[in-house]
């Protein structure tokens, strides 16, 4: 499974950014997707998850800001980031765990594939 994140970049606070993530090796229908990010000095962090049967969670930080959405047929994940803030300058990743159907899997460690992320800069 590889799976190959894009849309990273440099924007103002208040703008908007939209990630996508494509997956290769297997169909992405039966297993949840998740973004995550990390900051210089911090550990990793769940910003979004979306489940195999759709269900999404958030981290309190993006909630209201953020969407992830996925497209099966194009075996595609996006993270739609709106109101920026200086805080979410982070390394953003994809990633999705080694075995199906599983729900609300928000930890690092229920991941087994990631991809190699990308960088978002938000000025103030």
């Amino acid at each position: 499974v590889q799976l190959q994140a894009s849309g990273g970049g440099f924007v103002q606070a208040g703008g908007s950014l939209r990630l996508s993530c494509a997956a290769s090796g297997r169909t992405i229908s039966s297993y949840a997707m998740g973004w995550f990010r990390q900051a210089p000095g911090k550990e990793r962090e769940v910003v979004a998850v979306i489940d195999w049967s759709d269900g999404r969670t958030y981290a309190d930080s993006v909630k209201g800001r953020f969407t992830i959405s996925r497209d099966n047929a194009k075996n595609m994940v996006y993270l739609q980031m709106n109101s920026l803030k200086p805080e979410d300058t982070a390394v953003y990743y994809c990633a999705t765990p080694v075995t199906p159907y599983g729900l609300r899997l928000v930890a690092v460690d229920d991941y087994g594939y990631w991809g190699q992320g990308t960088l978002v800069t938000v000025s103030s």
